[in-house]
């Protein structure tokens, strides 16, 4: 009974959509390191690099270019869903360049890249690949008809970026010309233009998430004036991230009357991991302030893997992997959350319900 009514209630809200029982065919997903499946790997200019152990050393044995030790979120959202994890562009690309595959996959593609923002000048030192450049690649495959029409209109789009712009704000090499609510709208401006493309070219299943509590992160040791003590966050880069935050919200309420057939979900990423942090023991973690891999305070000096890092026994126990980036353990509970959470996590419905309407072209 509660499950026709999720259905009946979705087609009220959603008067344009369809129940349908077809799984999504494939995820199309874009942003940073959260996400990045080895793009970068495979970008020989590019300086933020994870290729090396021991990331990748709980679920694949090997590094695979993921910033964690095993599976993303969007690689567990996949296996949800009972599709291949997505390969990065830059493998597909060069695997259909040098002809030892015909076409690219068609359960999606991976066009994240660690370092990169909304902004397209964050990190650009660095030789990231910024969401605009990731957007172009995606143009260039749908309008060379690389990619089905269709199975775009069907699949889910993802795109979680922002931390790289925030953190880099409080820099000091990189002093902002921009006040922070300036620089944020500026951020979202970026977002919004991206959402708008995606729609132009078929998108209609679109999730914005949340960034993290940035501030939060155990690279906040790097930054000058930010607390270093186990317990405190960097409280005004917070701030920032709550306003940003709140205008992907903004955002994607307006989805129904600004890209009309489409359906927009916003997962509530930083207010998971703040109960994470909260009530810690009640999802298996036994430090949620500490990278479990790296060196310094907090270990979120040194990179996990460079030389002179150090390790933790129980890397499940552990929030933090390295100086920035969640535990696969984390990865899991959080995208257990936005596959069957409630409004809390992640509305106005949940990546499950997402996934199973289906959303006619207007």
């Amino acid at each position: 009974m509660d499950k026709l009514y999720t259905l009946l209630l979705i087609t009220l809200i959603f008067p344009s959509t369809l129940i349908s029982s077809h799984n999504v065919p494939a995820i199309f997903i874009f942003g940073d390191s959260i996400f990045d499946a080895g793009n970068n790997h495979f970008n020989k200019n590019c300086s933020a690099q994870a290729d090396f152990p021991p990331y990748g050393s709980a679920f694949f044995h090997r590094p695979t270019g993921r910033f964690t030790n095993g599976r993303t979120v969007a690689d567990f959202i996949s296996q949800f869903m009972g599709i291949d994890l997505q390969k990065p562009y830059l493998e597909a690309q060069i695997a259909v360049v040098n002809g030892s595959k015909k076409d690219y996959p068609s359960n999606g593609i991976n066009f994240a890249s660690a370092g990169s923002g909304v902004l397209q000048g964050t990190n650009q030192d660095m030789g990231v690949i910024p969401i605009q450049e990731q957007l172009r690649q995606f143009q260039t495959l749908a309008n060379q008809n690389r990619i089905d029409k269709k199975v775009i209109q069907k699949s889910l789009f993802f795109l979680e970026s922002g931390s790289n712009d925030i953190y880099n704000y409080f820099l000091p090499f990189t002093p902002p010309t921009l006040v922070p609510d300036t620089y944020v709208e500026a951020m979202l401006k970026e977002v919004t233009n991206f959402t708008d493309q995606i729609y132009k070219l078929g998108g209609r299943r679109i999730a914005l998430f949340s960034l993290g509590p940035v501030g939060c992160v155990p690279a906040r040791a790097l930054v000058p004036s930010a607390p270093i003590t186990n317990n405190r966050c960097f409280g005004k880069m917070n701030v920032m991230v709550k306003k940003y935050n709140k205008g992907l919200e903004n955002l994607v309420n307006d989805i129904p009357s600004r890209y009309p057939g489409a359906v927009g979900v916003y997962g509530a990423v930083y207010d998971i991991v703040q109960r994470f942090r909260a009530i810690p023991s009640r999802y298996g973690f036994s430090d949620v302030s500490n990278a479990c891999c790296g060196d310094g305070p907090l270990r979120g000096e040194l990179q996990c893997g460079k030389e002179g890092y150090k390790i933790c026994e129980n890397p499940n126990g552990f929030l933090f992997w390295d100086y920035f980036h969640p535990t696969e353990h984390t990865n899991k509970i959080i995208s257990k959350a936005l596959w069957g959470g409630n409004k809390s996590q992640i509305r106005p419905i949940n990546l499950k319900n997402l996934a199973n309407i289906t959303v006619t072209l207007v």
